[in-house]
């Protein structure tokens, strides 16, 4: 029996299909309009092309098209000012201009402009005008997505910038108390809230603390934020009286919004060190969390009314620290309106005295703690909470 060698079979590789672009001519002369016509037919190219005779039936027709082939020497526009006036409609289809042999240096000022190429009128065949086209429509992509980036790069600087100045340096000096802070920004979900916090103490006894949330989502609130801190502190640092400071941060709310409805919850406490007693003053924030004696609950302060409404303010809660351990958290809701897992309940303030309640919780290093809970939070929801949480958690002691 005879051995036959049997050549492997060459395997075919199939080209990706081309997309087929939708391209409108713009040029008054028919022998020219005729001439790239058949330069298209000749090279096979999958274009759908359109014809116009002028720049004004261009703009009548830029719908769906993903490049212009635009002549320089129309009869309702001429040169660079055609051009403009097309780029100011064109939108993300790309240009390309076609100019004659002695006008070459128009079409270089044209890509200056920002036309994305330029072709000299019988200088080109149908392999070379289909391919500057596609190229054409490539480059206009890419540019667009190189803009878009730019703006996401600026647009997360400004946030960082805003969030920097949403939550300072505590401006404190005593031992007799440890300050944790903790922020995380829900721009992980596209947001970027108006939460702020801020600790400043006023002589050797006085420490003066604030967590507070402006409403809404995105850099007006973010920066109404900003403005709001910034008159608290100084009105604290100026010395003007406790009862007096909520009020006159209100008056800047009103004076800065965008808008009438725009509104702020605020959970402020001001901390005697020497007596250890605290006075807790809220506009329509969730309360404070106490952890003292080896259990959580909520400070029983009256809620008051959002700042941005002009209301009588609540009368302040007075606390009494005793024991030489305790922790007071602060808090922004972005903590507590995160889902439980069962149905549509949510964590809310109870809940929150249940995690720091669990027997996990105990074993946490205070510094670590607000950190635990937003991720505690984030299981129970089933995902990252999607709202800011701005966090402060002031200790005595060394324990929970």
């Amino acid at each position: 029996m005879t051995e036959r060698s049997v050549a492997p079979r060459a395997r075919t590789v199939s080209a990706a299909p081309q997309e087929r672009l939708r391209v409108l001519l713009v040029e008054d002369d028919e022998g020219d309009a005729f001439l790239v016509r058949e330069l298209l037919h000749e090279a096979e190219a999958p274009f759908d092309l359109l014809v116009a005779t002028t720049l004004r039936e261009a703009t009548t027709k830029m719908r769906g098209v993903q490049c212009v082939l635009l002549d320089l020497g129309l009869p309702d526009a001429e040169g660079i000012d055609g051009l403009r006036k097309l780029l100011a409609v064109a939108g993300s289809a790309a240009v390309c201009v076609l100019t004659g042999r002695s006008d070459e240096h128009l079409g270089v000022a044209a890509v200056a402009e920002g036309a994305q190429d330029y072709l000299v009128k019988g200088q080109v065949d149908g392999v070379l005008l289909t391919r500057s086209l596609r190229y054409a429509v490539e480059r206009k992509r890419s540019d667009e997505n190189a803009q878009r980036l730019r703006e996401v790069e600026l647009r997360q600087a400004e946030s960082a910038r805003l969030e920097r100045g949403l939550l300072p340096q505590p401006l404190m000096s005593t031992d007799a108390v440890g300050v944790h802070t903790f922020y995380r920004s829900g721009r992980a979900t596209g947001l970027l809230g108006g939460d702020f916090f801020d600790v400043v103490q006023v002589g050797d006894d006085r420490l003066h603390v604030i967590v507070g949330d402006v409403c809404g989502h995105g850099v007006d609130e973010a920066a109404l934020g900003v403005e709001l801190r910034v008159a608290w502190r100084a009105l604290v640092l100026a010395g003007v009286p406790d009862d007096q400071v909520l009020g006159s941060v209100e008056q800047v709310l009103m004076s800065e919004r965008r808008a009438r409805e725009v509104f702020a919850t605020v959970a402020a406490v001001s901390f005697d060190l020497r007596t250890n007693k605290a006075t807790v003053r809220l506009a329509g924030h969730p309360p404070p969390v106490l952890l003292s004696g080896g259990r959580a609950r909520p400070v029983d302060a009256k809620p008051g009314i959002v700042l941005g409404v002009r209301p009588k303010p609540a009368p302040p809660t007075e606390l009494e620290l005793t024991g030489g351990d305790w922790s007071l958290l602060l808090y922004t809701d972005g903590l507590i309106e995160g889902h439980t897992g069962v149905g549509t309940e949510r964590l809310d303030v109870n809940g929150l005295c249940g995690l720091l309640d669990e027997p996990a919780a105990r074993g946490v290093p205070l510094p670590a703690l607000p950190a635990w809970l937003v991720g505690q939070a984030d299981q129970a929801n089933g995902g990252p909470l999607p709202d800011d949480v701005a966090m402060l958690l002031i200790t005595h002691g060394g324990g929970r």
